[in-house]
């Protein structure tokens, strides 16, 4: 940790076992707990709660004022869990006096240039591709993946195991277990293979498929798939999580694919 060419606010609580390389900077009220590892030209700015053995590489930017007009100055935080991985040139927005924290859970993977803004909130074992960008008051849930060059509009939600296809432009709420993909984003089907790889039997990935089938493939609305299902498909954790998500939407979820005939 005695890295001669690092600043270090006498005022951070930085545990002994973490490693600081040149170059970085660490404003005070940071809290940096054991095992983490900081790559040389990190800025770590007031508010920052870095959890156990991260990585953070270099030029990343943790805990700066929200890029938010109205926010005038008042106390907030950035939490960050344990083992997760922060690539370069990372940006971290601490929170606002909505919420005043932005949370990353643990687990997560930020690649290059991925910019998180205010009032976030991102779950355990997350992976957000190159420069994926999230505007303020975001919720991800666990073990979504964000493809490359996407951006997600304020205030929307984004489901658990969800999938998002690289450079899309995310509007509306994606409901848990799905795959997301074209403009404007819609329903391509579900993420059979990130379910299978996290234990999912066939017989549970088959329940979800079918559930998404009726919301999205039957010719219902929102309200009739819903009323359906809760009167014919039996209760589970999964078919509940699925109706949840899309009772609690306030921005409406995303769409499903609908082929436009060609003009030929």
């Amino acid at each position: 940790m005695n890295q001669p060419l690092a600043y270090v606010h006498p005022q951070a609580k930085i545990a002994k076992n973490t490693v600081i390389e040149p170059f970085v900077n660490i404003e005070g009220n940071v809290v940096i707990d054991e095992g983490t590892w900081i790559g040389s030209n990190v800025t770590i700015m007031e508010g920052a709660r870095i959890g156990k053995n991260c990585k953070i590489f270099p030029g990343a930017v943790i805990a700066a004022i929200p890029q938010d007009l109205k926010y005038a100055g008042e106390d907030s935080i950035v939490k960050i869990g344990d083992n997760t991985t922060i690539r370069e040139f990372v940006t971290i927005n601490r929170g606002t006096k909505a919420s005043n924290e932005t949370i990353i859970g643990n687990d997560c993977l930020l690649m290059a240039y991925v910019h998180i803004a205010h009032d976030c909130i991102i779950g355990n074992n997350c992976i957000l591709a190159n420069a994926a960008t999230l505007a303020g008051h975001i919720k991800i849930d666990d073990w979504a993946i964000i493809g490359g060059l996407s951006a997600i509009h304020q205030f929307v939600n984004i489901g658990a195991h969800v999938m998002i296809s690289g450079g899309s432009l995310v509007r509306k709420d994606v409901p848990p277990f799905t795959k997301a993909a074209r403009e404007p984003i819609s329903y391509v089907g579900i993420n059979s293979i990130g379910l299978r790889r996290r234990g999912y039997s066939n017989e549970k990935i088959n329940e979800i498929q079918d559930l998404y089938r009726i919301i999205y493939l039957k010719g219902y609305n929102v309200s009739q798939a819903i009323a359906y299902i809760e009167a014919n498909m039996h209760a589970t954790p999964e078919r509940d999580e699925i109706l949840s998500f899309i009772s609690l939407s306030s921005r409406g979820i995303m769409k499903g694919y609908t082929r436009f005939p060609s003009n030929s």
